[in-house]
């Protein structure tokens, strides 16, 4: 009898995270003078310690044990094998997913959202200011400081305010403030509304607004806290991948392919960069980076030097980017509309170690509408994207009649989301793919950054 889900010990979880910078050389993030920047430089924004392990090439870092007591509510959590969904596709492959809504707030976020709050708890922070997309990182880090005893201020975009209520209370409940983005509080958010009222919002300007409420607290009692993207989210993330290299070593069995969904990164690279190590060092697995056709930062923008939001106020980050400016159609999957990729996962894509693929949001509710009537779980727009290429890859392993062993991040679950399955099973739901006119205007931005000589080398 195939085992269904398979439950690391309480005594296994990990006890340090993997640091991909020990394993791959990075371009460094640039000031407005095209010159590094020392980390000093962002003190302003982030606690001095959670900027040494932005910084740090150190492979294994030690996860505090408060950190641990707190992710001990949830984690480890299971490895189950999608039996079912793979009776319904009749395929050969054996698909697994590594379940990371089983948190309170019912996604991976709290993964790097605990130590955030831990560490600038401990550095004398009181006040966190963050974005949020979806909502999902929102609700960790308020979680998240409601453990430590912080404040939380969100600045959710606009789109995801509008069509994600129950987020906005989620976010309440643990005690956080959750402002719709673009708002008049910030001149990041007055600009954007100025250029244009009806605006849905984007990440870019979320963050703008996020890191502007941060600084502009005189006090220092106040910091930024930021969901993927930057070295030190990526770094938290990773005990998603530690404990499935575990699991998977208590059934004897090793993936042949990841797949992890792709907005700025974390999800994905939590499942993916432990395994990232292994094919580093010479194991054969193929891995997996998927997008939304509609915000195509992997699979078709450029890699370069660009903001990581809107108004400018982060360096400049070494990244596939759609423009700091661009903002993504407004596609239910909201964790996934942002204009650039974490500069770890551009790095990998770049060197070719991973394969970013892209999808469509028709095929990504039909994926998740098959995963839900035969798994059970409802998974959330994010997370239906990765079931799409699961699906994709299940049907080839079926026309190439071979046993591939699949494993995909199940990012979160879907219940504050089911206005979008809605409007899925009632028709009124369209593909959304980036025009190729509206990525030639992103690109524009470009002209006034011309290509830096630490990227001309790589």
């Amino acid at each position: 009898m195939a085992i269904k889900n398979v439950i690391l010990p309480p005594n296994e979880i990990p006890k340090q995270w993997y640091n991909i910078l020990a394993d791959i050389k990075m371009n460094p993030p640039l000031g407005p003078d095209g010159k590094p920047i020392s980390p000093d430089a962002l003190a302003p924004v982030f606690p001095m310690n959670l900027i040494e392990q932005e910084v740090s090439s150190e492979r294994w870092i030690d996860i505090p044990e408060p950190v641990l007591d707190v992710l001990r509510i949830w984690r480890p959590a299971p490895l189950t094998r999608a039996l079912n969904f793979e009776k319904a596709l009749g395929t050969p492959a054996k698909i697994y997913i590594k379940n990371e809504g089983m948190s309170p707030p019912g996604s991976h976020k709290p993964n790097t959202a605990v130590p955030q709050a831990y560490y600038n708890k401990i550095f004398g922070i009181e006040n966190m200011t963050t974005e949020t997309g979806a909502g999902q990182w929102g609700s960790a880090l308020s979680f998240a400081c409601a453990q430590f005893g912080l404040t939380c201020k969100v600045f959710m975009v606009r789109i995801s305010f509008d069509q994600k209520p129950y987020r906005k209370a989620m976010m309440e409940t643990w005690g956080g403030e959750c402002i719709a983005s673009p708002g008049p509080t910030t001149n990041a958010g007055r600009e954007a509304l100025a250029k244009n009222p009806d605006t849905p919002g984007s990440l870019g300007i979320a963050i703008s607004e996020a890191i502007e409420a941060a600084v502009a607290d005189t006090s220092g009692k106040t910091r930024y806290s930021l969901g993927s993207v930057l070295n030190h989210v990526m770094l938290h993330q990773t005990i998603i991948g530690l404990e499935a290299k575990k699991q998977f070593e208590m059934i004897d069995e090793y993936p042949d392919i990841i797949i992890g969904c792709a907005g700025g990164g974390s999800n994905f690279a939590g499942l993916a960069f432990p395994f990232v190590y292994d094919k580093i060092n010479g194991r054969d697995v193929t891995i997996y980076p998927v997008e939304p056709r509609a915000c195509p930062t992997l699979t078709r923008a450029p890699f370069v030097y660009d903001h990581g939001d809107t108004a400018k106020y982060t360096p400049l980050l070494p990244m596939y980017s759609l423009g700091h400016n661009f903002v993504p159609p407004p596609i239910h999957a909201g964790g996934l509309r942002y204009h650039g990729m974490a500069p770890t996962v551009s790095q990998l894509a770049k060197e070719g170690l991973i394969e970013p693929r892209s999808v469509t949001q028709m095929d990504s509710y039909a994926a998740g509408l098959l995963w839900a009537r035969t798994e059970g779980y409802i998974p959330a727009p994010e997370t239906t994207n990765a079931l799409a290429l699961v699906v994709e890859e299940a049907n080839k392993a079926k026309a190439e009649g071979k046993e591939k062993v699949i494993v995909a991040n199940f990012s979160g679950h879907g219940l504050l989301d089911l206005a979008a399955y809605e409007k899925y099973l009632s028709g009124q739901m369209t593909d959304v793919v980036l025009p190729e006119e509206d990525m030639k205007k992103s690109m524009e931005i470009f002209k006034d950054y011309p290509l830096p000589e630490a990227l001309k080398s790589t």
